[in-house]
C-alpha cells in the first residue's frame, strides 16, 4: 500500500513511521507535514533516503496539494495538540484539527480508501471514577479537546453518510523519544538537567494514564490493518499516575543517571496557578483492543520512563536546539507570570 501519514515529523507520527518502515517494508509511506513548531525532520534522521519513504512539506488543509498525491490509505496524526496553546489561541486548532480532517476525508472519499483518525482520550472530558469506554459520551473541556471531538464527529458522520472506511483511535497520554519539550515529561527532564524551575499546575494531583509511544504505534498499526470500518478503539496504557508522582519519579531517575543529589532536583518543583478548565482525571478502558486484536501495552512505566530519561540524556543537542528559539517565547508567555506569583 501507499499510505499517506500526515503529521509524520511530529512526536507520535515520527515514531510511527520508524515503526512501520521496520515492520512493514512492503508499504510505501508518504509523510505529509507542514513543519510547524512541533514538526521536526531531525525526528526522522537516518531514514530520509529509504526507497519506501517520501517526505512532502505541506498543509492538510491544502486541497490542491492532496489532489496531487497518490495514496491508498491515510493515517492522520496532523494536529495542533497542546491544551495550553489552545487556551492562548484556539484558531490554529480549529483550522488544522477540524478543517484539515474534513479535507482529508474528502480526498479519502474520492479515492475510496481507508482513513484512520488518531484522536485523544481528552474528547471524553474528565471522569471521577471508573473508565471511559468507546461508548462514553464526548464532553470535551478545552478548545484543543473540542477541536479533536469535532473531528471525530466528522469522521463518524462520513461513515454514516457515505459508507466510508474510516476508523478512530483515542489514546491516553503518550511519552517517549522525540516528544516536544513543552509536554510534561520532557519538560521535567530538560529543566532538571538545566537546573530550572519545574512548573506544576495547581496541587499536582491531576491524574493521567500514560502510554509509551511505541506501544501506541503498535496499536495504530493493528487497527489500520485489521480494524472494522466505523469503529472507535481506545488505546490506553493501563497506567494511571498523578502528575506530581510522575515528576518525582523522573527527578529520581535523572539524579541517579547523572550522579546528582536527588534533593536538589526535587527542590526545582514550583507549584503555579492552575490553567483554566484543567481536567482532573483521564482514564480509558482499552479492553476492546485486547479482545479484538490481542493488543496490550508491552512497556511498563518503570521501563518506559527509564528509556525516555536515557534518550533525553543521550540526545541533549536535539532538545537544546528546540528550546533555544520560538519555544522560549511561548514558555515565558505561558509560565513566566505564574512562576513569579
Amino acid at each position: 500500500m501507499r499510505i499517506l501519514v500526515t503529521g509524520g515529523a511530529g512526536f507520535i507520527g515520527a515514531n510511527f513511521i520508524r515503526h512501520m518502515l521496520a515492520s512493514h517494508p512492503e508499504h510505501q509511506l508518504i509523510n505529509l507535514d507542514n513543519l510547524t513548531y512541533a514538526g521536526n525532520l531531525e525526528n526522522l534522521k537516518g531514514i530520509e533516503d529509504l526507497p519506501n519513504y517520501t517526505f512532502v512539506k505541506g498543509d492538510i488543509c491544502d486541497r490542491q496539494l492532496l489532489h496531487g498525491l497518490d495514496f491508498d490509505g491515510i493515517i492522520n496524526f496532523a494536529a495542533e495538540s497542546h491544551v495550553d496553546r489552545s487556551i492562548l489561541d484556539s484558531y490554529p486548532f480549529l483550522q488544522t484539527n477540524i478543517f484539515g480532517t474534513q479535507n482529508l476525508l474528502e480526498h479519502a472519499k474520492k479515492r475510496g480508501c481507508r482513513m484512520l483518525q488518531v484522536s485523544t482520550d481528552e474528547v471524553y472530558g474528565s471522569i471521577e471514577k471508573g473508565l471511559f469506554t468507546e461508548e462514553s459520551p464526548i464532553t470535551p473541556n478545552s478548545p484543543y479537546a473540542a477541536s479533536k471531538a469535532s473531528a471525530d464527529l466528522l469522521v463518524g458522520a462520513y461513515h454514516e453518510t457515505f459508507g466510508m472506511d474510516v476508523l478512530i483511535t483515542r489514546c491516553s497520554n503518550n511519552y517517549g523519544p522525540y516528544q516536544f519539550p513543552e509536554k510534561l515529561i520532557p519538560l521535567v527532564i530538560s529543566h532538571a538537567l538545566e537546573g530550572r524551575a519545574i512548573p506544576v499546575y495547581g496541587d499536582g494531583t491531576n491524574v493521567r494514564d500514560w502510554l509509551y509511544v511505541l506501544d501506541h504505534c503498535r496499536a495504530i498499526d493493528v487497527v489500520f490493518h485489521r480494524g472494522k470500518a466505523g469503529e472507535v478503539y481506545n488505546v490506553g496504557g493501563i497506567n494511571e499516575q498523578r502528575n506530581i508522582d510522575i515528576i518525582r519519579k523522573i527527578l529520581t531517575r535523572v539524579a541517579a543517571r547523572t550522579g546528582a543529589a536527588a534533593d536538589g532536583f526535587q527542590g526545582l518543583i514550583a507549584y503555579v496557578k492552575d490553567r483554566p478548565g484543567h481536567d482532573r482525571r483521564y482514564a480509558i478502558d482499552p479492553s476492546k483492543m485486547e479482545r479484538e486484536f490481542g493488543w496490550r501495552p508491552m512497556t511498563g512505566f518503570e521501563e518506559g520512563i527509564n528509556l525516555t530519561v536515557d534518550w533525553y540524556l543521550e540526545n541533549r543537542e536535539w532538545w537544546k536546539h528546540i528550546i533555544s528559539g520560538e519555544y522560549m517565547q511561548y514558555y515565558q508567555t505561558q509560565y513566566g507570570g505564574r512562576l513569579t506569583e
